[in-house]
């Protein structure tokens, strides 16, 4: 397959009163295309920042993207003019947001969300984007799309609303659809839906996604690749079987003791991380995560060695500090 996005070396920074908050400090990966990717980290830790980033859509300010290149089938995004971006966003590459009910417009229809991009970026006449947007909710599994395609986001179920959104990213046809935390505040059974739905629709069309998520269930079941991040860095990479087989750095190791297990007994304790995420205004020397480590180095206890990614297999990277940490 070839490479859709390639991301490298990338720098996003918030410039407020307590200091520069470096909420995604040199971050590198790609996205092949048709592939599912999945970037996985606790609250904090730069995903949602990093996903905003490829879109452009930093607010400035107090953010800014200080440095690096953002390579989306060859073209590097941080360098066109906002005209040519306004193609890109919704033509190209789209994004279902983290909570539906903010994204859309309370005071307009569905079926008017739907019609403007169709309108905006495939040039459809009114109507023809009106019956255009029923056939969006019909894909995505909107019982009785006619009538409902006239209704208010108010009048929709959450799980609902998270599918007009799955409409609206898919509408133009993208190449690219980043879904940031798509099931949050879903029950379980909505949540599957949705995910089925999503993975559905893309192998479909045959759409690169990328999944930000903190379900690591979603993670198994769901993506090609995964991203670790923490600290506004990326600290291990690899495939999604890999990184669950052999998993390399002890924050990776940490999140997957904190998942619970039905093939454990029920009177078996969670095994949480202890302690708290970094300031990102102060981050620690050398090693992000040397602070929570249960079993640092000296080497890495002195923040000694610096955060670079190393290869210990084929295409499972993890952060030189941490091979050896336990």
């Amino acid at each position: 397959m070839a490479t859709l996005l390639e991301v490298k070396d990338l720098r996003t920074y918030f410039y407020t009163y307590e200091g520069v908050v470096k909420a995604v400090d040199g971050i590198s990966y790609e996205v092949e295309e048709g592939e599912t990717l999945a970037i996985v980290g606790e609250s904090g830790c730069g995903k949602s920042v990093g996903a905003l980033s490829l879109m452009r859509l930093i607010p400035d300010p107090p953010g800014k993207i200080i440095d690096g290149e953002i390579l989306f089938d060859g073209e590097d995004v941080l360098k066109v003019d906002l005209d040519d971006m306004r193609e890109i966003r919704g033509g190209k590459m789209s994004m279902v947001f983290q909570e539906p009910m903010t994204s859309l417009n309370p005071v307009l229809t569905v079926e008017r969300q739907l019609s403007e991009t169709l309108q905006l970026h495939k040039e459809m006449s009114r109507s023809e984007a009106a019956k255009e947007a029923v056939n969006l909710l019909e894909r995505v599994g909107i019982p009785d799309p006619e009538s409902r395609v006239k209704q208010y986001p108010h009048q929709f179920s959450g799980g609902m609303r998270q599918r007009v959104m799955i409409a609206m990213a898919l509408s133009c046809n993208p190449r690219l659809i980043i879904a940031d935390e798509p099931t949050t505040a879903l029950d379980v059974t909505i949540q599957a839906q949705i995910l089925e739905l999503m993975k559905s629709l893309t192998t479909e069309f045959g759409v690169a996604l990328i999944i930000i998520t903190h379900n690591l269930g979603v993670v198994a079941r769901y993506a090609d690749r995964v991203n670790i991040m923490y600290g506004g860095k990326i600290i291990e990479r690899g495939t999604a079987q890999e990184i669950y087989a052999d998993p390399k750095h002890p924050y990776t190791r940490g999140l997957l003791k904190s998942v619970p297990r039905l093939d454990l007994p029920r009177t078996d304790k969670l095994d949480p991380i202890e302690g708290q995420p970094p300031d990102l205004v102060d981050p620690p020397a050398g090693c992000v995560f040397r602070e929570r480590c249960p079993d640092p180095t000296e080497e890495c206890k002195q923040g000694s060695i610096e955060m670079k990614l190393i290869e210990v297999s084929p295409g499972h990277w993890v952060d030189q500090c941490c091979v050896n940490c336990g």
